[in-house]
């Protein structure tokens, strides 16, 4: 399959790039950067949810201003900007109210591109929405390159440095977005056949919520406090790092041969085979971490976990949320379940891994998944469509 003509694929792909190596520096390193300055397990709970608080506020905003104004890129480069800004304010943070603040506007502005991001791809990609994991591998890739080299890297010189390299990753964002073209119009733009809210009240948009809710809820543990976990059963911080790359190379390897998994399984079963693959991942982590090779394999089904389970969502809210209201279903699939999800999981896990211990926590995510499973194999629909919206009306 070749890519479509006419659409940017390098520029598209750069941006997944650097944006997903700040996420690769952030989210393995930064909780051991607040241990290391001095934080207990359950103020980095709440740092860690106040990170996530944005998602839940911020995506629906901006959204709806991107609908609203057609400006959706001009709200990526803007909100990029703002955050790089607010960042470099971890370097002044000197208490724990100080890093609070920092870490809940960066939140605020840095959850609001993601989503209108998603947007832009997909409209530029138009009816080839299958080549949408050949573009969003490449922050994968990111992902990967940053958390494996910084793991080494911390550990020689120090996680003192993690801030300063933040802000660098930050810039390149930035940039990366002022080198985005604007995306061509959605050519279902002017014929949305239903409203938000009538969308919003359709059974297979509201179980998509749930099941996509209880992965993000499950993925708390592995997200807050993984890198430390490790570290505290005998590993070292680079082979922790390369844990986190390991997970992102499977999604990589994954996201290459989705283009043939979509149309061949169908959306509801790939996202049962990845919420199936959460219960037997957690149990693995949490029970399995003194032998290295269940917790490589345990990596390894991060393909599942989340680049199988990401790209069957992202599709299933692009055929459900059409033109005038892509902006808010995009972002509403940031708010739910990465947004109300990571906060509300990073706060539960501070408190379940101070009183159950890391086991049990990671039992309660693996339960998480299995209420997802359930709800999604009774209720999902297999694969809505846009032609799906006038039947919704029956």
């Amino acid at each position: 399959m070749t890519p479509a003509r006419g659409v940017p694929h390098v520029r598209l792909s750069g941006f997944y790039f650097v944006y997903f190596t700040v996420i690769g520096a952030l989210v393995p390193y930064f909780n051991p950067y607040l241990q290391a300055s001095g934080y207990d397990a359950e103020q980095i709970g709440v740092a860690s949810a106040l990170l996530l608080v944005g998602r839940i506020v911020a995506p629906a905003i901006w959204g709806w201003l991107a609908d609203r104004t057609g400006q959706r890129l001009r709200m990526v480069q803007s909100t990029m900007l703002m955050s790089l800004i607010v960042f470099a304010g971890v370097f002044w943070a000197d208490s724990f109210t100080k890093m609070a603040i920092v870490l809940l506007l960066y939140g605020l502005f840095w959850s609001a591109s993601l989503p209108q991001f998603e947007a832009i791809t997909l409209n530029h990609l138009g009816e080839r929405l299958q080549d949408y994991t050949r573009i969003r591998l490449w922050g994968s890739i990111g992902f990967i390159i940053s958390a494996g080299v910084l793991g080494a890297l911390l550990q020689r010189w120090g996680i003192a440095l993690l801030p300063g390299i933040l802000v660098g990753l930050i810039a390149l964002v930035y940039l990366a977005g002022a080198a985005t073209p604007p995306e061509p119009p959605s050519p279902h733009v002017h014929s949305p056949k239903l409203s938000f809210l009538e969308i919003l009240r359709r059974r297979g948009v509201a179980v998509l919520f749930v099941s996509t809710l209880m992965m993000q809820l499950s993925c708390g543990p592995y997200y807050a406090f993984y890198t430390i976990f490790l570290e505290e059963r005998g590993y070292s911080r680079t082979v922790a790092g390369l844990m986190w790359a390991l997970g992102v190379a499977a999604e990589v390897a994954l996201f290459t041969v989705m283009h043939r998994l979509l149309p061949a399984w169908g959306l509801r079963r790939l996202m049962l085979i990845s919420l199936a693959a959460g219960i037997l991942r957690w149990l693995m982590v949490g029970y399995g971490v003194q032998s290295a090779l269940v917790i490589v394999i345990a990596q390894i089904l991060h393909a599942a976990t989340f680049g199988m389970h990401h790209a069957a969502a992202v599709q299933y809210v692009h055929r459900y949320f059409v033109g005038r209201h892509q902006g808010r279903g995009h972002a509403l699939y940031s708010a739910i379940p990465y947004g109300v999800g990571g906060a509300v999981s990073a706060l539960a896990t501070g408190y379940l891994w101070t009183h159950l211990g890391p086991a049990r926590t990671f039992a309660v995510a693996a339960l998480m998944c299995a209420i997802g499973f359930i709800a999604a194999w009774r209720y999902l629909e297999d694969d809505p469509g846009h032609h799906a919206e006038g039947a919704a009306r029956a």
